[in-house]
């Protein structure tokens, strides 16, 4: 392979392990003042190379900053996390600038920097990545406020797009832990759009452009995560950032950060965004993308918004509220937030009841046979797994959707009317 050839996906996976910082948090912890600070120190690195411009300030006054690298006619826009709870990108660009500054010599990155002109908003709503909510101070969605222009946010980025014309967009986002591929029960790991201009979801050369790099940024996900890559709901949505740039004449690509299958999805997911940015580029770069297979973009399947669970505990015995016990398969949500510990910020992961009955249609993270086991909330108190207790009165036996993830999985033991604590599920400890 000669040096300017595009590299392999498994050679751009061990290049995040050397230029992915060591020092960061956690994406969820990331605030607006480390990137702040990540910035200011990539300018002072390599001045020749980073222009740092404050654009605007968000509706708390924390500035809006874009960062520039490369000379060439082509001029690309990346922002991320306009909505403050989907972090992942965030970090995937700061390890995006990082990876150029240290390699910026070689053949493939020299070639980026002399044919595109890149501009990145890292964090387009710091306020509610303060919060880790998805809105921001105001309470609105900074991606449904393109046309009404109610947010500072929101008017940042439309002025950056006038200014610039880019000619392509990458709009990066997390999505809900619960989608799948297809029907496959699988995790959506990386989603993929091409947004439409118009209802009619037609194309012209902007959008074919972007489906080409989704094709492109499809065959280098894959092998590291096979059967992991959906589509994207293509529907068009009036409202939209995504949606409206094509119609003001730039294409854009969306990636959606989606579920993991391990307890720590934080290091496959920011390096599958990594190599994602890294090949993309380098396709638009030398060129590449134009040979790219349309169909290897319209054969992505499209993802199923509830298809996943993280957990399911099959075939156990469940108390409704009213009744005897029944069998039913029991499925669990999870999702990330941020919990205060006396005074420290910390990422856990929380649970809620979201399925009860016949759950086959779902795919898991993790299944639970549940025969002969019965499911019930967990009571308050130094229950552990391997007590030996009674049924707990039918007032604490109810199940049922919306209840957190607090729950005992039981067997039945001698002498008669005993039960083993079998296992214990609790999120967010």
């Amino acid at each position: 392979m000669t040096p300017s050839a595009p590299a392999t996906p498994r050679e751009l996976s061990e290049l995040w392990s050397e230029v992915h910082p060591q020092d960061l948090p956690p994406p969820a912890l990331v605030r607006h003042a480390l990137v702040e600070e990540r910035l200011r120190r990539l300018r002072e690195a390599a001045p020749d190379l980073f222009h740092l411009e404050e654009v605007g300030r968000s509706v708390e006054g924390r500035s809006l900053n874009l960062i520039r690298f490369g000379s060439g006619p082509r001029h690309i826009l990346l922002w991320s996390q306009m909505h403050g709870d989907e972090p992942t990108a965030t970090t995937a660009l700061l390890d995006l600038f990082e990876y150029v500054r240290r390699h910026r010599a070689h053949p493939r990155v020299a070639r980026l920097l002399s044919a595109l002109s890149l501009h990145a908003l890292p964090m387009l709503n710091p306020d509610g990545a303060e919060r880790f909510q998805r809105r921001n101070a105001q309470g609105i969605d900074i991606n449904r406020d393109a046309l009404a222009l109610q947010t500072p946010e929101g008017r940042t980025l439309k002025a950056v797009r006038d200014r610039l014309q880019p000619s392509l967009g990458f709009n990066l986002h997390n999505q809900s832990w619960r989608t799948a591929v297809g029907g496959t029960g699988r995790p959506a790991s990386i989603s993929l759009l091409a947004p439409p201009f118009d209802v009619a979801r037609g194309d012209n050369p902007g959008r074919v452009l972007a489906k080409k790099v989704c094709a492109v940024i499809r065959d280098a996900l894959e092998p590291l995560a096979p059967g992991q890559i959906g589509r994207y709901d293509d529907s068009f949505e009036t409202r939209a950032f995504g949606d409206n740039l094509v119609r003001w004449g730039t294409p854009t690509v969306l990636i959606e950060t989606g579920p993991w299958p391990s307890a720590e999805p934080d290091v496959p997911l920011l390096r599958l965004n990594f190599v994602a940015l890294v090949t993309a580029l380098d396709s638009l770069a030398s060129g590449e993308v134009e040979h790219a297979d349309l169909a290897r973009y319209e054969s992505i399947p499209f993802n199923e918004s509830k298809g996943l669970l993280h957990l399911v505990i099959r075939g156990a015995h469940v108390f409704g509220e009213a009744g005897d016990a029944f069998l039913a398969d029991v499925g669990v949500a999870a999702t990330l937030a941020v919990r205060d510990r006396e005074g420290t910020p910390s990422v856990v992961l929380t649970g809620t009841v979201e399925e009860l009955g016949d759950l086959r249609v779902y795919g898991a993270v993790e299944v639970v046979d549940g025969t002969g086991l019965t499911v019930v909330p967990l009571p308050a108190g130094g229950v552990k797994e391997g007590d030996t207790l009674p049924l707990p009165p039918r007032s604490a036996l109810t199940l049922r959707v919306e209840l957190p993830a607090e729950l005992m999985l039981l067997r039945p033991v001698e002498p008669a009317g005993s039960y083993r604590v079998e296992r214990i599920i609790r999120y967010g400890c």
